[in-house]
């Protein structure tokens, strides 16, 4: 044993050393690790959405100015003024946008349904909204409940592999259903007249009706109310900072009524009228 150094001395002396051999470690770890997203907006001062073309009541771009509007750009702004910071928008599409926020392009995406396989890879906020079903019904027929179109002599009518039709078959079996490619077809169908009902998600009911108003009217159905939760997705990281910031501003907001009022005037700039919207419409 080196002279004046104790068993005790050089264990002390390994200790000390193996301590900083964890911190360096440690610090060069935290040094690689990739910025958040709440760090990143934090710094840059910018806050990156995906935005949908022509998709309303949420988006809509002047094809001549190229500015945004509708429901979500309106909340977008607003949640940018928690971080003093701009938009910046990357034109996306749904089911695109659930990858852009795996690939980093985007901080945040409106809109989208909190779907088990969605949420294997990215995460979501408390609910937007809750998004009820219900139908386009022709003129001269108002169904209130799935029991009144649950019937031999009503011919229901939806898009194919749809959570619509899913909704249909569930709830109105006895029903004449066909499902169609696209919704456009579904339309097209109750326009001809060869059907009573089309069922829709409320914003794309209203959404048709403002384009086509002679199709007739849009009614939610009832006993039971079929509803689904519209979300904001974001990115799956350690650090929960971003999204119990947007999750206090979801509740703050929809506890005011503030969200209710975006979603109103952005299905207004579809073209519908504030009669078009059912009365017992919540959000």
């Amino acid at each position: 044993m080196t002279k004046g150094v104790s068993r005790r001395g050089l264990a002390g002396v390994a200790s000390v050393a193996s301590i900083a051999s964890v911190a360096i470690i440690g610090s060069a770890r935290a040094a690689d690790a990739p910025e958040s997203t709440f760090q990143r907006v934090t710094r840059t001062k910018v806050l990156r959405i995906a935005a949908l073309p022509g998709e309303l009541p949420y988006f809509q771009k002047d094809i001549t100015t190229g500015a945004w509007s509708g429901a979500a750009i309106d909340m977008a702004l607003d949640i940018a003024k928690i971080w003093d910071a701009r938009l910046e928008y990357v034109e996306s599409t749904y089911a695109n946008s659930v990858l852009d926020l795996q690939s980093n392009k985007i901080d945040l995406a409106f809109a989208l349904n909190p779907t088990p396989q969605r949420a294997l890879s990215i995460g979501f906020t408390h609910p937007m909204i809750i998004h009820p079903f219900g139908c386009i019904a022709r003129k001269g027929f108002a169904p209130k409940t799935w029991d009144d179109i649950n019937k031999p002599s009503v011919r229901v009518v939806c898009d194919l592999g749809s959570l619509h039709e899913v909704t249909a078959r569930r709830f109105a079996p006895k029903a004449q259903i066909t499902a169609y490619k696209t919704r456009d077809d579904a339309i097209l169908a109750m326009q001809s007249g060869r059907a009573d009902v089309d069922i829709l998600a409320a914003m794309l009911g209203i959404t048709a009706l403002a384009k086509n108003p002679s199709l007739g009217t849009y009614h939610l159905l009832g006993n039971p109310t079929v509803a689904l939760p519209s979300n904001m997705g974001v990115q799956r990281e350690a650090d929960t900072r971003f999204i119990e910031v947007l999750n206090a501003w979801l509740d703050m907001n929809r506890g005011i009524g503030q969200i209710r009022e975006w979603m109103i005037a952005g299905i207004l700039k579809t073209g519908a009228r504030r009669a078009d919207i059912p009365a017992e419409l919540t959000f």
